[in-house]
């Protein structure tokens, strides 16, 4: 039996990514899992190719279009999960976007964006599912995304780095709030990955003149890396069930640091 058999989850910007790994992970050890993305075409492509997964490891799988920012279709993504899992155990705040400008450049624009999505994404996200995991009386499980960005600050990604560590501070008043819930709230902090945001992200960084070739700024930052390179999307799943397992149970407002010693502390 798996880790999580029988617990209904759902992951934000699940379409790709970090988020698509950790659901893929969730399933593999029997959870239900919610794949859900802004990019609904997408996100029901990624629960289509994880019917097979669904059928050996007993859990079920199904997509929802979302956009974190709007409470309502927050609300209404909880509600068909409900409806098809019968509850919510484990919810995953992990959708998120970048978009580096150097930081004299920085707009007002560019801040609301990453904020609005990083930001109040994650807090609409902990509040909807705290309200149905305390009107089932059973307790539960929210794991936000936050970064190595959430640890220091970097020149051209100012906005994110702000986003990331409101994702710390949520996440340590979500727990001190919904405790008496036997609700609890942790995080996981990655590093440079090699996903698709961070080819996006790489491009940006080219367009604003901090770097001058692609892969530079990945090549850079690995080189501040103890393991030595940067991580792949598998290299984070084995702490992020973890979290969504009875096993991290007596663990609460913390955030799990998995940057392959790119940042000690």
């Amino acid at each position: 039996m798996g880790r999580v058999t029988g617990r209904s989850c759902i992951v934000t910007g699940a379409a790709q990514g970090i988020g698509r790994a950790v659901g893929e992970a969730l399933l593999a050890e029997g959870a239900d899992v919610c794949f859900a993305d802004i990019n609904a075409e997408k996100v029901a492509s990624v629960a289509d190719a994880n019917a097979e997964l669904s059928k050996a490891s007993g859990g079920k799988v199904m997509s929802c279009p979302v956009d974190v920012t709007n409470r309502d279709q927050v609300r209404d993504m909880i509600g068909q999960v409900v409806g098809n899992f019968g509850k919510l155990d484990v919810k995953f705040n992990n959708a998120g976007v970048n978009k580096p400008m150097n930081f004299m450049d920085v707009t007002e624009a560019n801040w609301r964006f990453i904020m609005d999505i990083n930001g109040l994404g994650v807090m609409i996200g902990m509040q909807e599912a705290a309200r149905q995991m305390i009107a089932q009386g059973t307790g539960g499980k929210i794991i936000n995304t936050a970064s190595v960005a959430s640890r220091q600050g970097f020149d051209n990604v100012a906005p994110y780095c702000a986003s990331k560590w409101a994702v710390v501070s949520l996440t340590q008043s979500g727990a001190r709030d919904l405790a008496k819930h036997n609700i609890t709230v942790t995080g996981f902090a990655p590093g440079v990955v090699a996903t698709e945001m961070w080819e996006e992200v790489d491009r940006d960084l080219m367009s604003i003149g901090a770097s001058e070739r692609p892969g530079q700024a990945m090549e850079e930052f690995a080189g501040g890396i103890l393991k030595g390179r940067v991580a792949l999307p598998e290299d984070i799943t084995g702490t992020t069930t973890f979290l969504a397992s009875r096993e991290s149970d007596y663990m609460t407002g913390q955030i799990v640091m998995i940057d392959g010693g790119m940042t000690l502390v």
